[in-house]
């Protein structure tokens, strides 16, 4: 199975393209957050790379579990686990608008390919540790996949 990077061109389209197939009563197969919520933390979790949210520092085990996590994700090109724990700055379990949420994932989506663009990605994640620009750019897209899975794109 080919491994995916965001940054990819291909890719990147194939993203957005997925994204731009959701409506706001797309149904979701699993989980709790519906389509405008599960928009908005993708939006938050790609603002993390571009160091506009700042993760709270984990303990030594979970940091540990993160770092296996992503070379376990490199090593067999799987998918993110369905209802996995998240951040609490990353939850979503406010009502939003679905058109602001879905605009605002598109243009950091944009932010995110520039700061690649430019190497401007961080070189360390709280919970994956050391991250290299290809870290960010598979990791993000194993994200949005997983979260356009969740709702049928």
């Amino acid at each position: 199975m080919v491994k995916k990077y965001l940054n990819n061109p291909i890719y990147f389209k194939e993203i957005t393209d997925r994204i731009s197939g959701l409506s706001a009563d797309s149904q979701r197969k699993w989980g709790k957050m519906d389509v405008c919520q599960m928009l908005t933390h993708c939006d938050l979790v790609l603002q993390v790379a571009l160091r506009k949210i700042e993760l709270p520092r984990i303990n030594l085990l979970f940091e540990t579990i993160g770092t296996v996590t992503k070379l376990e994700m490199y090593v067999f090109n799987n998918g993110i686990p369905r209802n996995m724990p998240t951040f609490q700055k990353l939850i979503v379990n406010f009502e939003c608008d679905f058109d602001d949420s879905k605009t605002n994932l598109l243009k950091t989506l944009e932010e995110f390919r520039e700061f690649c663009n430019n190497r401007k990605l961080p070189d360390s994640h709280r919970l994956f540790g050391k991250m290299t620009e290809k870290d960010w750019e598979f990791l993000e897209y194993k994200h949005l996949d997983h979260h356009l899975k969740q709702f049928n794109v």
